[in-house]
């Protein structure tokens, strides 16, 4: 999928779904296209890296309160913001038990396709 098929989708989900998002944050959503990993690491560890930084800069911005008189003034509840934390530390979890699955099956099925090849 190209980075322009994947703008446009974003477009066409942001006018779909307008009312979601707030009109004091025109571009409040980013995307990017990731089909590489880094060398020694699956796509799952790439996501994993990711979320934990977007994770450690929100917490940190949200632990000094950074920018929260300014949301709760627009109407947000400071709820949301613990909330989204905790929705970003169980996206991280989430994305560390399917790596740790991945890696506990990769031997089984190793060991499985050594057995048909040895029959063959």
């Amino acid at each position: 999928m190209s980075t322009k098929e994947v703008d446009e989708q974003m477009i066409n989900v942001l006018n779909k779904n307008s009312s979601y998002f707030v009109e004091w944050i025109p571009d409040n959503v980013k995307s990017s296209v990731c089909d590489i990993p880094p060398r020694g690491l699956s796509l799952a560890s790439t996501f994993i890296d990711m979320f934990r930084h977007v994770s450690e800069q929100f917490t940190a911005m949200f632990r000094r309160e950074a920018f929260l008189p300014w949301c709760t003034g627009e109407g947000m509840d400071e709820m949301e913001f613990t909330e989204a934390e905790s929705n970003m530390n169980d996206l991280v979890s989430e994305y560390q038990r399917y790596q740790d699955a991945t890696a506990d099956e990769e031997p089984e099925y190793k060991d499985e396709v050594a057995g048909v090849q040895g029959m063959q």
